[in-house]
């Protein structure tokens, strides 16, 4: 048998780190057995997936220094390898699905899920979906699917017993079938969930090892149920321990800067960062700490893998980046810092923004200087406001972040309108918030157009400085986020 296994990462936001940690560990454990990774793209969410989005994942995976097999840039033998251009394959097996009577379509409305999501709540019920249209008679779902009406298609679950989940790291894992919701596969617009996709796929590219995050313990159950009714060999399943931030929560973007390229643009070197994502929750033989990619595959055991939560520590990544920078030759150096900012590709777009305002290239360093930097400091006397108090000015900046976390084309138009809206909402004008963008982005009072910069800037830099900016002047209590939230709704 030969190993293949994968990753399948949505196209919906900024390239994760944990994305680059669940892809380093498909690729040794593949490599390690001599077998072949694939990559795949899942896009059924229309809504949120974007080719932008695509393309900064792959490009960010490839700088880490991963490569894989198969893939929608690179082909292979099992494409295609983006989900929305497989849809025609999944209505097939849902159909199959349908016909074996291990699925059924269910017309229930939003209204009426909304309704017994509410009522089972009240009652402290676990929610789920109640088996409403399960028993509806074959003509009648025939007639009303014929005549369009809209409908999804379920899953069916049993409701006794427990499944017990074989997982390569952690044993038996045991889950009571009561537990497991009627899973949709189908959705109304035709296109499928993760769960049917996801599995398969897996079986259509001949995946044998799905190593994944444990967040989806709990839906192992629904994808063995899925592999039993087609009739086929379920993968092997190892779940890997989720990253965490020093508190012991999540990973997430609120307390951790959690994009690949964020890290690339402060200036991290690709190996020391995949260097550090392979000592999360593993270790080499001999415990040494700093090791290469091509190392960590020669020595990887998947047994080697500790539960506990690894930590995402960036101190320790910086320290850990710095033994890999002290270990450059003096060229090696020159050449990683040029590719890294100076460069003609990232210094050029600056010319029109400092020329006209230097005398002399010593000039350039105070005017532009935050360009080649990662964080600023503001003092908090530049987020003084001359109509806004300090607890208005907070606000605004948690509108403004929120709002620009959520922008996905990143350029000064898009960000100008973004800032704008915000602006309006509070019944102000734009002019009102450069003074807090020019402190935020530059830590100065005034700079270069501070639109030009954020574009130039990037997503990542000017989101990381905003959030800085914000824990500076005191951020936002519980009570504030839940108010704050529903004016953004709004906006």
């Amino acid at each position: 048998m030969t190993v293949r296994t994968r990753i399948a990462p949505s196209p919906t936001g900024d390239p994760h780190v944990g994305t680059a940690y669940i892809a380093l560990f498909n690729q040794c454990f593949a490599r390690q057995h001599g077998g072949q990774f694939i990559l795949r793209i899942e896009d059924t969410d229309q809504v949120r997936s974007s080719a932008e989005s695509e393309k900064q994942i792959l490009d960010s995976l490839r700088w880490l220094g991963l490569e894989w097999d198969e893939g929608p840039d690179v082909g292979g033998p099992h494409g295609p390898y983006r989900q929305s251009e497989r849809s025609a394959i999944y209505v097939e097996h849902s159909e199959t699905l349908i016909r074996s009577g291990h699925a059924f379509r269910c017309f229930c409305t939003p209204e009426r899920l909304d309704a017994l999501r509410a009522e089972q709540m009240a009652n402290k019920q676990t929610p789920g979906y109640d088996g409403h249209c399960l028993t509806l008679p074959n003509a009648e779902v025939e007639q009303r699917a014929k005549s369009g009406e809209p409908h999804v298609v379920r899953m069916k679950v049993p409701t006794e017993g427990v499944c017990v989940v074989k997982d390569m790291l952690r044993g038996d894992i045991e889950i009571p079938w009561e537990q497991v919701d009627m899973q949709v596969l189908m959705k109304a617009d035709g296109l499928p969930t993760y769960h049917l996709a996801n599995v398969v796929d897996d079986h259509l590219m001949g995946i044998t090892h799905v190593l994944r995050g444990e967040e989806w313990i709990n839906s192992a159950p629904k994808h063995m149920l899925l592999y039993q009714y087609f009739g086929w060999d379920m993968p092997e399943l190892c779940h890997m321990p989720l990253l965490r931030n020093p508190d012991k929560s999540k990973l997430s973007k609120r307390k951790n800067p959690t994009s690949i390229t964020f890290y690339e643009r402060m200036g991290y070197l690709p190996k020391a960062l995949l260097n550090y994502l392979g000592r999360m929750g593993w270790s080499m033989p001999d415990e040494r700490e700093q090791f290469t990619l091509d190392e960590m595959v020669e020595h990887f055991d998947i047994q080697r893998v500790s539960l506990g939560g690894p930590i995402f520590d960036v101190e320790k990544l910086a320290w850990l980046n710095g033994m890999w920078i002290r270990e450059l030759s003096e060229q090696d150096f020159v050449n990683a810092v040029q590719a890294w900012a100076l460069n003609a590709e990232y210094l050029r777009p600056l010319v029109p923004l400092v020329q006209a305002r230097v005398e002399t290239f010593s000039d350039l360093l105070p005017l532009a200087g935050f360009f080649l930097t990662g964080k600023v400091d503001p003092t908090p006397a530049l987020f003084e406001h001359k109509k806004l108090s300090n607890d208005e000015v907070r606000k605004v900046m948690q509108l403004l972040l929120w709002k620009l976390e959520a922008l996905r084309q990143w350029d000064k138009d898009n960000i100008t309108a973004t800032i704008q809206r915000v602006a309006e909402s509070q019944e102000l004008k734009l002019r009102d918030l450069m003074p807090l963008l020019f402190a935020a982005i530059t830590g100065q009072a005034s700079s270069v157009s501070v639109l030009d910069a954020m574009a130039h800037l990037g997503p990542d830099l000017s989101r990381f400085r905003l959030r800085q900016a914000l824990e500076l002047i005191g951020g936002a209590s519980k009570k504030e986020v839940k108010a704050w939230e529903k004016l953004l709704a709004e906006i």
